[in-house]
């Protein structure tokens, strides 16, 4: 049985609300319209990628900003916990309305590790969305279109700066 949201732990709702956060599409349909009409890209992809870009980034920052805190690991472990279900049921949908099965959590997986490798090859990087933008659009269909390396750079700051925000309003640190 899943608790209600009165029983939760601060820590469980911080998780919840985390997760809630990433799976908004606001700010994505905002970024999609906002893309300059000269980009070179399918804007489709874009929007599938950059709410993919915006899960793992919250899952990025919450061992990032808490790396000393003991509540790093349930945090994570609760938050990626959510996204592994809200997987599944994707994955589940899309196989039922087109017919073919994918695997919504093992694609997360891999642009999380590509994303990670991409900031491990490039340490000397100011920021580390100096190396997300150019991954993002690469990911995207373009490496060389700007205004694509530019809006997943966006996405990348954005959210792991409402995550920072988020973290220092509970102060939990």
């Amino acid at each position: 049985m899943e608790k209600s949201s009165e029983t939760k732990s601060g820590i469980e709702q911080a998780a919840e609300d985390l997760f809630n956060f990433a799976v908004d599409r606001e700010d994505i349909k905002e970024l999609v319209v906002g893309l300059h009409e000269a980009a070179d890209i399918k804007r489709t992809s874009v929007e599938y990628e950059l709410q993919i870009l915006k899960i793992i980034s919250v899952g990025w920052a919450i061992p990032y900003y808490l790396e000393n805190s003991p509540h790093k690991s349930i945090i994570g472990a609760c938050y990626w916990q959510a996204i592994q279900e809200f997987s599944q049921n994707l994955s589940e949908t899309f196989g039922l309305v087109v017919g073919q099965q994918i695997d919504y959590f093992q694609i997360l997986k891999e642009r999380l590790d590509m994303y990670v490798n991409a900031l491990q090859r490039q340490q000397d990087a100011p920021e580390p969305a100096v190396i997300i933008g150019p991954e993002f659009a690469d990911v995207c269909g373009n490496r060389n279109d700007v205004f694509t390396v530019m809006t997943g750079s966006r996405m990348f700051i954005a959210t792991i700066g409402s995550v920072k925000q988020y973290f220092d309003s509970l102060g939990i640190k």
